[in-house]
C-alpha cells in the first residue's frame, strides 16, 4: 500500500473518530472504526483510547485473521466483529461501531428499527434490524451478528449499541448518523401515534433502492 494513502487513511479515522466523539455517539473509550487498506489488512482503532483523543500513530494494522502486523498498542478486543464484515461483506472498504443514544435506547428495549415511519430511511439503509445480544468482546457478538451482515448497512446490537458498514469510511460513518437520526424521528413519530409505511411502499423502495446500489458497482482495494 501506498505510504502516503496509509497516512491519509489514518487521519481520517482520528478525524472521524473525534466526530463520533463531539456527536455524542461514543464516550469515554467506546466504539471502533476501522478501514480496509489493502486486500488482507485493515486499519483500525487501538483498545482502551478515546475515539476522540486518537494520534494516527495510535492505529493499528491487522491481518484478516485478525494476526497483528503494526502498532504499538493492542487492537480493539470487538475486532472478530469487524472481520466478519470483510468476510461477508466484498463490497465495503470500512466499518463503523457506536453507541448512539436513541438508537442503543431501541436496542436496549429490543426495537428494531425494521418497520420505518419515513422514506428516507428506507432509501438510505434499507431496514434496520436488531441483532441478539452477544457478550461484547467474544465471539458471541459475532454469531449474533453473521445472519444479518450480509444484507443490511446498519444493525442495532441488543443491550449494545449500532453497527455500520460502507464503501468509504465517510459513507460508513453517514450511516451511523442516519440511524441515529431516524431512531430519533421513530421515538418522536410513536409518542404521536405515527403508523409505519405500508409494506407494499416500503417494497417499492427497497426496489429503487436495490437498483440504485446495484449501479454503483462493486468496491475495489486495486491501487490502495
Amino acid at each position: 500500500m501506498n505510504v502516503d494513502n496509509e497516512s491519509c487513511v489514518r487521519e481520517e479515522i482520528c478525524r472521524f473518530g473525534k466526530m463520533l466523539h463531539a456527536n455524542g455517539y461514543v464516550s469515554g473509550m467506546d466504539g471502533n472504526v476501522s478501514v480496509l487498506i489493502h486486500r488482507n489488512m485493515i486499519l483500525c482503532t487501538p483498545t482502551a483510547v478515546s475515539k476522540g483523543m486518537m494520534n494516527p500513530e495510535d492505529l493499528v494494522i491487522v491481518d484478516l485473521q485478525g494476526h497483528q502486523k503494526d502498532g504499538g498498542r493492542h487492537p480493539s478486543s470487538e475486532l472478530a466483529m469487524h472481520l466478519l464484515f470483510y468476510a461477508l461483506r466484498p463490497d465495503i472498504l470500512a466499518v463503523v461501531h457506536a453507541h448512539p443514544v436513541t438508537a442503543t435506547a431501541f436496542a436496549a428495549a429490543g426495537i428494531s428499527l425494521e418497520k420505518p415511519v419515513t422514506a428516507e430511511v428506507v432509501t438510505a439503509l434499507g431496514k434496520i434490524p436488531l441483532a441478539g445480544y452477544g457478550m461484547p468482546g467474544t465471539h458471541e457478538l459475532s454469531d449474533a451478528l453473521r445472519s444479518y451482515i450480509p444484507g443490511h448497512d446498519a444493525i442495532l446490537m441488543a443491550r449494545h449499541g449500532v453497527v455500520t458498514c460502507g464503501p468509504t469510511l465517510l459513507r460508513a460513518y453517514m450511516n451511523m448518523e442516519c440511524v441515529e437520526h431516524y431512531a430519533r424521528i421513530a421515538f418522536a413519530a410513536r409518542q404521536l401515534g405515527a403508523d409505519p409505511l405500508p409494506e407494499r411502499e416500503v417494497q417499492r423502495l427497497m426496489e429503487a433502492r436495490d437498483k440504485y446500489e446495484g449501479n454503483r458497482g462493486v468496491v475495489s482495494v486495486e491501487g490502495l
